[in-house]
């Protein structure tokens, strides 16, 4: 596989087939039913928003070997290279998968900002992620997502220079160059940026194309 492609392979198996989605149990109450929750706050309005980089790759490759015990895949791509990943419990139809399936991974990831300027918001990081299957008795099938966003506060703009100095989630100053230097008329000192970083994959098994019929 080429360098993207095996970058593509092995995050099938860091975020979909590896990601596990936490759970909570709540102890169930013997009093009076509580008041309704309150609504959550809105989110705050962006006056400055965009996306820094934005990619979308599609490999398909060729199952090699499967070991249902260990669930480990070793897949082969296009350029005949091969790479083994494991296969989280969180895909339910691994037993249909078998040596000479054809799987088809599609990567996508983002980076994209918001300049926010309401009251409460804080620097921090703050990290979402969602997976999803397909059911039993489909064909093997997997989606999972994961957003990182890191937000941090505007300490200085120079217009001069085109650049903001940033202060990050662990108090560290960061002074970054402007794209569009037209954009610092529209923030000031003590906004918040929030970048977030978005990486969504899917991964499935193709039909095996019919054999045609002999007369």
């Amino acid at each position: 596989m080429t360098r993207a492609k095996t970058r593509i392979v092995a995050a099938a198996g860091a975020l979909v087939l590896g990601a596990c989605a936490a759970k909570e149990t709540v102890p169930a109450q013997t009093a009076a039913a509580p008041a309704p929750a309150a609504a959550p706050a809105p989110a705050p309005t962006p006056v400055l928003s965009g996306t820094i980089a934005e990619n979308t790759l599609t490999v398909s490759a060729t199952v090699k070997a499967i070991d249902q015990k260990t669930r480990m895949v070793t897949l082969k791509g296009p350029s005949g290279k091969t790479q083994t990943i494991h296969v989280d419990e969180a895909v339910k139809n691994l037993p249909q998968v078998k040596k000479g399936d054809q799987v088809v991974v599609t990567y996508y990831e983002s980076l994209a900002y918001d300049v926010v300027r309401e009251a409460g918001v804080k620097r921090g990081v703050t990290v979402a992620e969602q997976v999803g299957t397909a059911q039993p008795g489909e064909r093997p099938a997997g989606v999972g997502a994961r957003a990182v966003q890191i937000t941090a506060k505007i300490k200085a703009i120079d217009k001069k220079n085109g650049t903001v100095t940033l202060k990050g989630p662990r108090g560290n100053m960061e002074t970054v160059k402007v794209k569009n230097p037209s954009n610092l008329e529209k923030i000031k000192v003590g906004d918040h940026v929030q970048l977030t970083y978005t990486e969504a994959l899917a991964i499935s098994v193709e039909e095996a194309p019919k054999k045609a019929s002999s007369k």
